[in-house]
C-alpha cells in the first residue's frame, strides 16, 4: 500500500501542474487492488478544502472527485463509509464537509454525541450545540 498525500491527490485530480501532475498520474495509475493507494482522512479533509477555496469547485465537482476516489479498485480511503455519509450530507443538507466528517468520524467511533459551538454543524449535522 502506498500512502497518498493531499497535493498528489489534486495535482492527479485537478491536472493543472505541468511537471507534477504528469507525476502524479503516473503514481495513481500504477496502483492496483494488490498494491493500492490509501487515503488518510485527514488528507480527505484537506482534499475537500483545497478544490473548495482554492481552485473554487463547487459542491457537485467535489462530490464527483470524492466518488472517483470512493469507487477505485486501486484506492482505500480510510473510514469510507463515514466520508461517503459526509458527502451526503453536503449535497443533502448543505453541510461543511469538514463538519459533517468530524460528526460521522465520531458515530463510527462509537460516540454517542458530538459537541460543538458552530450552529451550522449542529444544525446541518446533527452535532449537539454548546450554549
Amino acid at each position: 500500500m502506498t500512502g497518498l498525500d493531499t497535493n498528489v491527490l489534486v495535482r492527479y485530480i485537478m491536472q493543472d501542474d505541468r511537471r507534477q501532475s504528469p507525476i502524479a498520474t503516473r503514481c495513481v495509475e500504477s496502483l492496483t487492488a494488490a498494491a493500492p493507494g490509501f487515503v488518510p482522512l485527514v488528507a480527505a479533509m484537506e482534499l475537500c478544502w483545497v478544490l473548495e477555496s482554492a481552485y473554487a469547485l463547487d459542491r457537485e465537482q467535489v462530490v464527483a472527485a470524492f466518488e472517483g476516489l470512493l469507487r477505485a479498485k486501486e484506492i482505500v480511503v480510510e473510514q469510507a463509509a463515514a466520508v461517503w455519509k459526509a458527502l451526503r450530507a453536503m449535497q443533502a443538507q448543505g453541510a461543511v464537509f469538514a463538519d459533517a466528517l468530524v460528526a460521522e468520524s465520531a458515530r463510527t467511533a462509537g460516540a454517542t454525541r458530538t459537541v460543538t459551538f458552530d450552529r451550522g454543524a449542529a444544525r446541518q449535522c446533527g452535532m449537539t450545540l454548546l450554549a
